[in-house]
């Protein structure tokens, strides 16, 4: 189907079966579900997840002879169970049914994104001839966040008899969803009990090895009155399940509802998991007044995000943005957790918290900033441990990690395993310190967009100095050079993690790293510059931060080290002087040459001795600052940053790059749009197609790519908009594409909500929606005007 708010999905394909369960996930920001059958089990085909945020575990494993200690969103138990088999009136029960049952005749799914609902509508035929219709409904409820539902419908076709129907929660799981961790522990939950509360409900509960989380489940099935079904509970040490038998005849359909409630020990307000995820289900309503509830939440979402873009490009940015919004709701803002880079989906990369908040925070800022509050309240409750990694490191401030879960220490391992070679090789991307940068950036962003000043002064600004602090004590004096510079570190791209047959890790002099910590440190001074005084002294007094320190930010600030070869932006000093690459040498050998790394460490070579990016490194600069603000950053560094210096820079480096991660084509697309537009439009099509296309060759089937979903929203709000919030102004300079140049979005500006903003071919119409608040102040370009509530303004684009 083509319907702008629909993807389906005709036929069974067992070899496409864990992507579409990836892309057909459910969730609400609370919990989230794979698009698994009710039907299935977790094997080579399938693999019915459920995850909730902020559910970690840790367990210790033995890799290639040594003790790995790992931290996992934990595989909660399987709440979908819901199996049937056909009972004929004359003659014993038969299979038990499913997709990958050679009864199956024909099979199709359609996941909602209006409503949030899945529905699945299979047809089987037993040897008799015997057809059974099934047409299951499911949900995970955006209002009541504890809540999902099930409603499964049979039909028979001219046969009489009765459906047996096993319903009910499986604790027997695993986080088994990645085969390169299988080698790895996977067991994280012990303690299970079960349990039935007559008539018709079930209950399972469990808690996490380490963690210590309490998890209870608990289960409700039911016939709608008049089909007298039968119920027969069924318990074990792991499940917990109800058995139905429901009469069928011909042209009277029968109706199984299961409804079920999932709570943890981390919920707030609650005595006891188990006790009140019993007393939800016995209060829930029925399914149809659950899903007209869960249909209006899901009506007010889209109200407050929404996104018009005519064609396919609309239709996949619609998933995007369903995506995005299952795994960060308005009922994020009240856990305490981050951005799980392969969002509540499956468990590649262990559900960890990485930078994706980079480019997820630009988008939520202007539509739930209450939600992106929340996220970096996250980050200021682990700022205590970034401050100790600091310390424990010689330094002082804070250093976040790489990979963040539960407590905030750093999650990212040691080794990793490529699965071309099949050898552990060392991990060093815990070197990546940029990631303390982009939390400063999206505290410094999200205050300009929602003008909450009461946390940029507060909690924002406590990490905001300390993270500068970082950079201050990062940042060696270079005699030679007379600037200072800042020694074995990682960019962003990750293949280059150290020179050629060095003995220590990290490059040194990364740019982007640079440049943006040199960013950090004066948004850092100009916050001590507009902070009130005394509101200055006792944050100074808290932090013990000496006077002379923000001296040395200013030093530091202007005489870091950029290098540059060639007339164009090193990557990092000598990347220069390192070798070319074969690049058609190598397309021709292996086709896809995205995981280059993998590709040369197979062949006993290392990319460290090429001139070869996995993904955007100096052109994130590019992503992150407006050319204006980009050329403003360099001028304060003593560096003139032309326009003809970049775009020969974009040139070098988009020749030299492989995009083995999502979030590179994002980037060029971004850059490309202003450098050379034409070309943009490719990029902009495969980060459009990342996830729903497989790009990256199953890695979706593990989850989804939360950064580039949200990443392609925030290229048609802010990339092809220009639009940039600060000093109490809307700045816009469109930069729209031939395939996207006509769009709308609706933005939250401060206290402004719904603020239309619509480009039509050369046109932009702003429009502010009827309020008491003051006029919105936008700058086109080169011209300044004010839109009052109530009012819309139309203006033409100037030509480039």
């Amino acid at each position: 189907m083509t319907h702008a708010w629909t993807w389906s999905y005709e036929g069974y394909d067992p070899e496409t079966e864990r992507l579409r369960e990836t892309l057909c996930t459910l969730g609400n920001g609370y919990f989230a579900t794979r698009g698994a059958a009710s039907e299935v089990l977790a094997g080579p085909v399938h693999y019915p997840g459920t995850y909730a945020a902020g559910c970690y575990n840790r367990l210790l494993s033995t890799v290639a002879g040594r003790s790995v200690e790992n931290e996992d969103m934990v595989n909660l138990p399987n709440w979908l169970p819901l199996r049937y088999r056909i009972c004929p009136a004359d003659a014993a029960p038969g299979p038990w049914l499913s997709p990958d049952h050679p009864y199956l005749t024909e099979h199709r799914q359609t996941l909602d994104l209006r409503h949030g609902t899945l529905t699945r509508w299979s047809a089987y035929e037993d040897e008799a001839g015997r057809r059974l219709t099934v047409e299951q409904c499911r949900l995970v409820h955006m209002g009541e966040p504890h809540l999902a539902a099930l409603r499964t419908c049979f039909a028979s076709d001219g046969w009489t008899g009765a459906v047996e129907v096993e319903s009910g929660i499986d604790g027997a799981v695993r986080n088994a969803g990645v085969a390169r961790y299988r080698g790895l522990a996977d067991q994280h939950l012990t303690g299970w009990e079960t349990g039935a509360e007559q008539p018709d409900a079930v209950w399972l509960s469990c808690r996490t090895l380490d963690s210590d989380i309490r998890i209870a489940l608990a289960a409700r099935t039911r016939v709608p009155a008049g089909h007298n079904g039968v119920a027969r509970p069924q318990l074990s040490a792991l499940r917990a399940f109800h058995t139905l038998v429901v009469p069928l005849v011909p042209g009277s359909p029968a109706v199984v509802d299961k409804t079920v409630a999932l709570y943890t020990s981390r919920d707030p307000a609650i005595e006891s998991p188990r006790h009140t995820a019993v007393d939800a289900v016995a209060l829930a309503p029925h399914f149809r007044q659950l899903r007209a509830a869960h249909r209006r939440a899901w009506e007010n979402l889209w109200r407050q995000a929404k996104l018009e873009v005519p064609g396919e490009a609309g239709r996949i940015l619609r998933l995007h943005l369903f995506h995005v919004l299952q795994t960060l709701s308005p009922h994020t803002a009240e856990l305490d957790v981050g951005v799980p880079a392969r969002g509540l989906h499956g468990e590649a990369y262990r559900g960890h918290v990485f930078w994706d908040e980079l480019f997820v925070l630009p988008f939520l800022n202007l539509h739930l900033p209450q939600v992106s509050r929340a996220l970096l309240d996250y980050r200021y409750r682990r700022l205590p441990a970034a401050c100790h990694a600091a310390r424990e490191a010689g330094r002082t401030g804070a250093m976040y990690p790489w990979q963040s879960a539960g407590d905030g220490r750093e999650e990212t391992q040691q080794l990793h395993l490529n699965p071309r070679s099949g050898r552990w090789l060392p991990d060093h991307s815990r070197l990546q310190h940029h990631v303390g940068s982009a939390i400063a950036y999206n505290v410094w962003q999200y205050g300009q967009a929602s003008g909450d000043t009461e946390f940029l002064h507060t909690r924002g600004a406590e990490m905001l100095l300390e993270i500068a602090r970082f950079w201050s004590a990062a940042a060696d004096w270079d005699a030679s050079l007379g600037r200072y510079r800042i020694r074995g570190v990682v960019g962003p791209d990750e293949y280059h993690d150290g020179y050629p047959d060095a003995a220590e890790p990290g490059v040194d002099d990364n740019a982007y790293t640079n440049v943006t910590a040199a960013w950090v440190l004066m948004r850092a001074l100009d916050l001590c510059r507009t902070l009130p005084e005394p509101h200055q002294r006792q944050l100074f007094e808290q932090l013990q931060l000496a006077p002379e320190e923000p001296e040395r930010w200013e030093d530091v600030a202007h005489r870091l080290h950029v290098p540059y070869h060639r007339g164009v932006i090193s990557q990092f000093a000598g990347y220069g002087e390192l070798a070319e690459l074969d690049w058609h040498g190598y397309r021709q050998r292996y086709g896809d040459i995205r995981r280059l790394d993998r590709i040369l460490e197979a062949e006993g070579d290392t990319v460290n001795r090429y001139q070869a990016s996995k993904q955007a490194d100096v052109l994130m600069l590019g992503y992150l600052f407006a050319p204006s603000e980009l050329a403003s950053v360099f001028r304060r560094l003593g560096y003139p940053l032309d326009e003809e210096t970049w775009h020969a820079t974009v040139d070098y480096y988009l020749h030299r790059t492989s995009h083995g991660s999502t979030l590179s084509a994002l980037v060029h697309a971004w850059v490309l749009a202003r450098v050379h537009r034409p070309d943009a439009w490719t990029y902009c099509e495969e980060a459009l197609t990342g996830d729903v296309a497989d790009v990256q060759g199953g890695t979706t089937a593990e989850g989804i790519h939360l950064g580039a979903m949200a990443g392609t929203l925030d290229f048609v709000q802010r990339g092809m908009t220009g639009l940039e919030t600060r000093d109490q102004a809307l700045w816009l300079d469109p930069a729209p594409l031939r395939e996207l140049s006509k769009f709308g979005v609706r933005i939250r500006y401060r206290r402004h909500w719904d603020i239309d903003l619509r480009i039509r071919a050369e046109q932009v119409r702003i429009a502010v929606p009827a309020s008491e608040n003051a006029a919105v102040r936008v700058n086109l370009r080169d011209r300044s005007f004010s839109v009052t509530p109530g009012t819309s303004r139309r203006l033409d684009l100037p030509g480039d």
